[in-house]
């Protein structure tokens, strides 16, 4: 049986795809900042409709409070990742043309981001499919996913604006669900807690290995020194969670927005693409 401890495996990549896919607001026109909403809460200090600018939106589209977000009461901004969809729409989809010098740009720029969007994260879930050794019996089908997500980013902005995504991730999730299972399998019996409601539960030094806890609801759960190797954390709500001392060094689909979400320190084991959040204890 294969040592389910050890990482999945880093197959040969094909070029970087994690710089592509990740934000690069200085080559973006401040869309996370215009197009979402938000309420007064824990996570935002004022009410802000959607397709408004935040009042922290600076006339050269950067953020007037960037390097003290937490401290003003708007942590939720920091856990925002548009998987570089924001440069994607304003420098290809709309070559460079910015919604303020061209107003008559805005609605299709806007309409057009939060689909760009879900087509880059799924680009970053199918890239990282693709490095793992284990999966290589769906590198076929992960390729031909790859592909037409690719080939659905560049279309223009009215087909975009148009564009149904579901049926897609429907079917690319298919795929990643298969490359799961695949990379999963020498864990013996692995907790099935896919979608399950595990808000504040007590996981500590819990033996999560292999874990299917996609779409899994862990708000404010105790995971310190958990072992969560293989676990699959797809769309998994992290938001509070303490990860002090937990172990997902190979955790599969991982994302940044899930560590920025969460509480960790320097023993939280990561995997080495994955950058250790600011704001965690040393």
């Amino acid at each position: 049986m294969p040592d389910p401890s050890a990482p999945a495996g880093a197959a040969t990549t094909e070029g970087d795809f994690r710089t592509r896919l990740r934000a690069d607001c200085a080559s973006c026109f401040g869309l996370c900042c215009v197009v979402p909403a938000f309420s007064a809460s824990a996570d935002f200090a004022v009410d802000k409709p959607a397709r408004t600018p935040c009042r922290n939106l600076l006339a050269d589209f950067g953020c007037g409070i960037h390097d003290r977000l937490r401290d003003k009461g708007f942590p939720g901004c920091t856990v925002y990742d548009c998987f570089g969809a924001g440069q994607q729409v304003c420098q290809v989809t709309f070559a460079g043309t910015d919604w303020r010098g061209a107003p008559e740009t805005a609605e299709g720029m806007f309409t057009v981001f939060p689909v760009m969007r879900e087509l880059h994260e799924l680009l970053w879930y199918v890239n990282e499919a693709l490095t793992l050794r284990a999966a290589r019996p769906a590198h076929p089908e992960l390729t031909a996913a790859r592909e037409e997500t690719e080939r659905l980013t560049l279309l223009g902005p009215d087909a975009l604006a148009e564009l149904d995504v579901r049926p897609h991730w429907q079917s690319v999730n298919a795929v990643l669900s298969r490359v799961s299972e695949l990379v999963r399998r020498g864990v013996r019996r692995p907790a099935e807690l896919r979608g399950a409601d595990l808000i504040g539960r007590d996981f500590h030094k819990a033996d999560l290995r292999g874990a299917n806890l996609r779409g899994a609801f862990l708000i404010g759960a105790d995971l310190r020194r958990a072992d969560l190797r293989l676990a699959d954390v797809v769309g998994a709500d992290t938001r509070g969670a303490d990860l002090r001392g937990a172990d997902l060094s190979t955790s599969l689909f991982l994302i940044q927005s899930q560590l920025d979400a969460a509480r960790g320190d320097g023993t939280t084991k990561l995997p080495p693409a994955l950058a250790r959040p600011a704001h965690w204890a040393s």
